[in-house]
């Protein structure tokens, strides 16, 4: 089978596809034909780090081709998606069932990637910030393949204004009008004096320095949630003044120790989907040897939505 690798730190370049044997399902795995995988930027900022290589993993989805020792509930021939920490840019990787569930009629396997991880994160990271109906929200990195969810979630959870935060540049005006089909009521870029009128909460994927004028941005008792692989600091005076609140939020501590509120979660998500209410954008499907230009769209900031490979 062919997969793709990398032997050290770089940019997109360093990716390269290799021929390997299918790989065998240990207990409690499922072996997968993948359909589809998903591209997110805390993959690409690994490759970058000056770390050992990691197996680049992520959302996948497909058919179930056999099963390890132990499995229940699943079958070959099971269509199914998950969050995949070994090797997910292949054309078979291992799924286990802890991180598996099942794809419903009516929906791809891109719809899938595209849809359950980067839908539970933007579901969880809203349900953090404890919206009340009628409230202001703001979501950074909104055009990615999860802030473009949260940004429709947060309206569809009562928000009466959203505003859309992006990276500015060539790609500024193209988010804008992508943000605005979703239902945004306003798109700010990160460089901007000003973030327009108070939110009640924001939603961050970005951290960093952004954390500051993020926080600026909350109205009194405002909440942010940060749930970014980018780092940063808060001062604490900025909360104390307007008793503001920070709130961490990390998928995988509700994966594995909530399973019944990802569950949840996950119901929702395809409900909405099937209600026609949530649909996820897909900016770009590219083949496994492209692997570096899915890389390089997400470095760029340039995405509408969710980057994905098709083996």
């Amino acid at each position: 089978m062919r997969r793709v690798r990398y032997e050290h730190s770089g940019g997109p370049e360093v990716l390269f596809t290799e021929d390997v044997p299918v790989p065998a399902p240990g207990p409690g795995e499922l072996l997968v034909r993948v359909e589809a995988a998903g591209v997110t930027l805390p993959v690409v900022r690994k490759v970058r780090e000056p770390r050992d290589p990691i197996p680049l993993g992520g959302e996948i989805a497909g058919d179930v081709v056999s099963t390890g020792d132990g499995v229940s509930g699943y079958a070959p021939g099971d269509r199914v998606t998950g969050l995949c920490f070994g090797h997910g840019y292949a054309e078979f990787a291992l799924l286990h069932t802890a991180m598996a569930s099942p794809v419903p009629d009516g929906a791809s396997a891109v719809d899938a990637v595209a849809l359950v991880r980067s839908g539970l994160v933007a579901y969880g990271a809203l349900d953090a910030a404890r919206p009340l109906e009628g409230e202001a929200a703001l979501i950074t990195a909104a055009a990615s393949g999860v802030g473009h969810l949260a940004l429709r979630l947060a309206r569809l959870r009562g928000a009466s204004r959203v505003v859309g935060a992006v990276s500015g540049g060539a790609a500024g005006p193209g988010k804008a009008d992508f943000l605005r089909s979703l239902g945004a009521d306003e798109v700010i870029t990160y460089d901007e004096e000003t973030w327009g009128e108070p939110v009640d909460y924001v939603l961050d994927a970005v951290g960093g320095e952004l954390l500051t004028p993020a926080v600026r941005a909350l109205a009194p008792h405002g909440r942010l949630v940060a749930y970014s692989s980018g780092g940063g600091t808060v001062q604490a005076y900025d909360l104390l003044v307007g008793a503001k609140s920070v709130i961490g939020f990390q998928m995988a501590l509700i994966a594995r120790g909530r399973p019944e509120v990802y569950e949840t979660w996950r119901r929702e998500l395809w409900r909405l989907f099937s209600a026609g209410a949530l649909r996820p954008a897909v900016h770009m499907e590219f083949a496994l040897e492209d692997a570096a230009k899915a890389h390089a769209v997400i470095e760029a900031r340039s995405n509408l939505g969710k980057v994905v490979l098709i083996p």
